[in-house]
């Protein structure tokens, strides 16, 4: 009599080994004198389908040489299957079509597998082998969200991680060289350049990922912002925890980033030098305004239009004169920059000598831990220590050094000249907007007017001017540059905190009601 072993191992139940499955197969085989002419074995195979790569060549042999095989010997019936219907289905199929006898090395060669005491008693182990693959499966499911719940990240790090050397727990760190890459797709997009240019910039430093998504994909991961994303599960809904790893932007910008992309798609513009205003400026109405030249009787006149009242033509060139004087009166008075750089010194100061502490204190338990190391290697080199020992605390002191050296990298001190430098530079805000390329034109226009820049009745409109270039609004509508539609104290707001002189210098003593 012949018979064929077969072998099943579940990377998730690896409590009998295929080694040990093989070696009690044979010797059932040799007990009960069949001969073993084949053994078939799936290794790290679900349970719950046959389509496994070494069953089927186990079919097609039983099939190829039909009638040479009586006997198919598995350890368990759990082995064969975990899915009680398709087992007990593919058992009738084996007997009844092809005349092999489906056994477990605890069943008699002479079972009788039509005595219904035989058949319930193999449908009971397959449903407990059933039952126990869906505990497994929920006994995963939870134990990966609790790993989730704890911040850990199951899976391959994205672009701007790698994973830790060294480590068994799938812990990630941030790739130095890739991570600003990450940075500057996220600035990028925040300041309204467009995608296919965020995408080139990108890849210009260094970015790896091809495909249309591939820029939304980086800025849909939320990993970059420090936050796992755990799945619902059962009565559990789905939740954002922080995660052990570091992010590379800041959960503002991440949410910021998701705001941006849930929005309506905008209209599609080319950008054109010539047309610095297409793209951000809309019509009175809410639509975008598109530009272009238009032929006229002896030269082209560039004109902007809006797509729905398409027999007002705004000469390009005027407008952008407005624009201009209007760029020109929200720049900072050189006393206000002064007062605003005095500020920033007084809010700066203590906590620059709070930060100088800590790192003046990370540095000296660096130079602790290296004294560590210094006297460890010496007591290993005079024998005084095993190997083992060494080992052991080496790596200790070596993860310490390697953490203090991380956090030191990160406590930068902000010097107080950096404000000194780009300070001043607001008295000339057109002088910057004017050495601008047209997509950093845009991200001043948005920065300025948060994208609701708008014109109609022969001027400029707008319901939102960034808090800071607020100080001159009234001035600006005196002048017919703009047309203000918010009342003028809700622009204060931001301002609360700061010490009255300077509330007195940037916003006025005038009785500033509204602007209309």
């Amino acid at each position: 009599m012949n018979a064929i072993g077969y072998l099943r191992l579940s990377t998730k139940d690896q409590s009998k080994s295929l080694e040990y499955q093989e070696s009690t197969i044979r010797e059932y085989c040799r007990r009960n004198d069949l001969n073993v002419i084949a053994i078939f074995s799936d290794n790290g195979q679900d349970s719950y389908t046959f389509d496994r790569p070494d069953y089927r060549a186990l079919e097609n042999f039983i099939k190829k040489y039909k009638g040479e095989c009586q006997y198919l010997i598995v350890l368990d019936h759990d082995r064969l299957s975990r899915n009680l219907p398709e087992a007990l289905m593919k058992i009738a199929e084996l007997e009844n079509h092809h005349g092999v006898k489906v056994l477990s090395t605890n069943e008699r060669l002479d079972l009788d597998s039509s005595d219904p005491d035989v058949f319930m008693k193999r449908a009971f182990d397959y449903m407990i082998a059933n039952r126990e693959l869906y505990t497994i499966r929920n006994r995963t499911r939870q134990g990966v969200r609790n790993a989730m719940e704890n911040g850990r990240y199951l899976g391959r790090p994205p672009f701007g991680y790698r994973n830790i050397i060294g480590t068994k727990k799938n812990e990630i760190e941030i790739d130095e060289k890739r991570a600003p890459i990450i940075e500057k797709i996220f600035r990028d997009y925040l300041l309204g350049i467009p995608p296919y240019i965020v995408a080139k910039n990108a890849k210009d430093m260094g970015f790896t990922l091809s495909g249309n998504g591939a820029i939304h994909k980086v800025l849909q991961n939320h990993l970059y912002a420090g936050l796992i994303k755990v799945p619902a599960f059962k009565d559990l809904p789905e939740k954002y925890v922080k995660g052990i790893h570091k992010p590379i932007i800041s959960e503002a910008e991440f949410w910021l980033a998701q705001k941006l992309l849930s929005n309506k798609r905008p209209t599609k513009m080319r950008s054109c030098e010539d047309f610095p205003l297409r793209g951000v400026l809309k019509c009175w109405c809410g639509l975008s305004m598109t530009a272009g030249w238009s032929k006229g009787k002896k030269d082209y006149y560039l004109y902007y239009r809006c797509l729905t009242h398409t027999n007002v033509n705004i000469p390009g060139p005027r407008l952008h004169e407005e624009f201009d004087r209007l760029i020109k009166e929200f720049s900072f008075s050189r006393e206000h920059v002064d007062l605003l750089l005095n500020f920033s010194k007084v809010l700066l100061e203590e906590p620059r000598l709070q930060r100088q502490e800590r790192i003046n204190g990370k540095v000296m338990e660096l130079g602790i831990i290296k004294e560590k190391i210094a006297s460890l290697e010496e007591k290993f080199m005079n024998n005084e220590i095993a190997s083992s020992t060494y080992n052991t605390w080496f790596k200790k002191y070596q993860e310490e050094k390697s953490q203090i050296e991380r956090s030191l990298k990160d406590k930068k001190v902000i010097p107080v000249r950096t404000f000194e430098f780009y300070l001043p530079m607001l008295t000339n805000l057109f002088g910057i907007y004017e050495k601008c390329n047209v997509y950093q034109k845009h991200a001043i226009v948005r920065a300025v007017f948060k994208d609701n820049l708008a014109y109609g009745g022969g001027m400029f409109r707008t319901p939102f001017v960034d808090p800071s270039l607020a100080h001159n609004l009234l001035n600006i509508s005196k002048k017919g540059l703009l047309f203000y539609e918010q009342p003028l104290q809700d622009s204060d707001n931001f301002l609360s905190g700061v010490p009255d002189e300077i509330r007195t210098h940037i916003v006025g003593t005038g009785n500033q009601n509204s602007i209309h």
